[in-house]
């Protein structure tokens, strides 16, 4: 019956994300579940395999529901110690920074889910950079990396490349 019990938790835990309001920990879905967040990790994985759209990002899972709007990518350079003023300056000027995108020689393209909205989420993101004593993936690129950017019209993205240029955040080819 395990099996079973294991089918209908994770039907469970797959109607959980589709009713949160935002990102839910492995831990937060252990808890609600009684069961350990190693058996959650599991279950997103095997809800992966299944074919859900769960994306794991620094705050906890979401479904990847694509919100309306435009996403456009950015290239971006800056020194790590200017990370929090280009974040605040996207989400500023009306934005979402969806992930990190550098070119390593070896592994090719490496994407980190961000899933910054405000400047809440920019401290939020900076305290696990801080705790986890973590370097930026663009450390590996000397700054330069990729964003994706959402927001709800092309005048808004325009505003926000303005204001990435206007800072010197942009990169200039």
């Amino acid at each position: 019956m395990e099996r079973s019990g294991g089918q209908a938790r994770r039907a469970a835990v797959e109607q959980a994300l589709e009713q949160a309001g935002g990102p839910v920990s492995a831990a937060a879905l252990a808890k609600q579940f009684s069961v350990s967040r190693q058996i959650i990790v599991g279950d997103i994985a095997l809800l992966r395999a299944a074919g859900a759209d769960i994306v794991a990002t620094p705050r906890g899972y979401v479904l990847g529901r694509r919100p309306a709007g435009v996403e456009r990518t950015v290239a971006c350079i800056h020194a790590p110690e200017e990370m929090e003023d280009e974040l605040n300056a996207i989400v500023d000027a009306g934005g979402e920074v969806a992930d990190v995108i550098v070119e390593h020689p070896v592994y090719g393209q490496l994407t980190g889910i961000l899933g910054v909205r405000s400047r809440y989420d920019v401290q939020e993101f900076l305290q696990r950079v801080r705790a986890d004593d973590a370097r930026p993936l663009s450390d590996l690129t000397g700054g330069i990396h990729l964003h994706t950017i959402r927001c709800k019209d092309d005048k808004t993205f325009q505003r926000i490349q303005k204001t990435l240029k206007k800072a010197g955040f942009l990169l200039d080819m």
